[in-house]
């Protein structure tokens, strides 16, 4: 069975079956399509189909974007690896358990080493004291809800573990400080705008192509509430505002805040492939694409670099990829992968959580690729 054959049968599996409302599935080789496919509704209920160009939520796809800027002005000089945060943000002082101050680095955010996690019961603490973690809407800017990480300890101290976290929106605050301007603002001057990512923002920027986002529910996805919760088979929960996107008082969120389409992303992609330009030199690119948590582990056989996860042990981490290959995804319903081994680019933007991101459909599509 072609390649072609392979996804088209996991994409309609997902459509018909309703698992999926609506997808954008891209493969690339060494910078050449050699799959490209828009499936289902973009907005069910209206019968409008999704297009390549539609646009979706992006919620962490958003993160190796706002990396990828960090270690542009990392190579500029205006940023430092080894700095502590509070170098760019004065305001954030975060503690230790036993109330020490923590030296949180640049790198520490990057790689979310820096102690902090995400944690949906931080949203519902008294108002006063609520962490809004880039996905609920929120009229705060970055000090005013960041500064409140200062109240509260850190899981570990900086380096000693690797946690999943809202790091990087307080390195997106670090950029806009550093830059002067908004997050946006430096996003679109050090990545998006020199790969010609016009569609990639912290708004819409064509509010007529944009997906309606859809809930996993039985039998069959529903358009989200606002706010919206969900649950995944590990009782992780997942906190949505669908209409934060529109809120131009909400802080700008580097972990979760962009929306945008397929082809943008996979241009970024391909730019890390061929070595990083015209956004990065080889050598940065190199480093953000391999293992910059030493020892620790983000599951069995998989690290962690600067953009995702790295798969350092195929066997040990149960997937179908060579070793060095580079994953993550969005919760909104997006996934995406880089394998430098074999030049293959792909990305999968869906209008459905969590299936689109953490279910069956992005595992099976990675399958489809590598079947023999």
């Amino acid at each position: 069975m072609s390649l072609e054959s392979r996804l088209n049968q996991v994409i309609d599996a997902a459509i018909s079956g309703e698992t999926i409302v609506g997808a954008v599935v891209l493969v690339h080789q060494n910078g050449r399509p050699v799959y490209e496919r828009a499936a289902g509704y973009a907005d069910r209920e209206s019968g409008k189909k999704t297009a390549k160009d539609t646009i979706f939520r992006m919620a962490s796809v958003t993160k190796p974007l706002v990396a990828a800027t960090a270690l542009a002005l990392v190579e500029k000089g205006e940023l430092a690896l080894e700095a502590p945060v509070s170098d760019y943000l004065p305001w954030f002082r975060p503690r230790l358990a036993d109330g020490a101050p923590a030296a949180i680095t640049i790198h520490h955010l990057l790689t979310h080493t820096s102690g902090l996690a995400y944690d949906s019961s931080l949203e519902q603490l008294p108002v006063e004291e609520r962490i809004n973690q880039g996905l609920l809407n929120t009229d705060l800017d970055f000090e005013a809800n960041f500064s409140r990480v200062n109240r509260r300890p850190l899981g570990f101290a900086p380096g000693a573990s690797w946690m999943y976290s809202y790091a990087t929106d307080i390195l997106g605050a670090a950029i806009a400080a550093v830059t002067g301007g908004t997050l946006e603002a430096a996003v679109v001057e050090h990545v998006c705008g020199p790969l010609g990512m016009n569609d990639t923002r912290f708004h819409v920027t064509d509010t007529d192509r944009l997906a309606t986002a859809y809930a996993d529910q039985r039998p069959r996805p529903m358009p989200m509430t606002d706010p919206q919760w969900l649950s995944n088979d590990e009782g992780a929960s997942f906190n949505f505002s669908p209409s934060r996107i529109f809120n131009p008082s909400a802080f700008q969120s580097g972990g979760a805040g962009m929306a945008g389409t397929a082809v943008d992303f996979i241009r970024f992609l391909n730019a890390l492939q061929k070595g990083g330009e015209p956004i990065l030199s080889r050598e940065m690119t190199e480093k953000g694409l391999s293992n910059q948590i030493g020892r620790h582990l983000h599951s069995p056989g998989v690290k962690f670099g600067y953009f995702g996860s790295v798969t350092v042990n195929p066997e040990a981490a149960e997937l179908p990829v060579p070793a060095g290959t580079v994953t993550w995804g969005g919760v909104y319903g997006n996934s995406w992968l880089l394998d430098p081994k074999n030049g293959i680019s792909l990305v999968s933007y869906s209008n459905t959580a969590l299936e689109g991101c953490t279910g069956a459909f992005p595992n099976d599509l990675v399958k489809a690729l590598y079947a023999a």
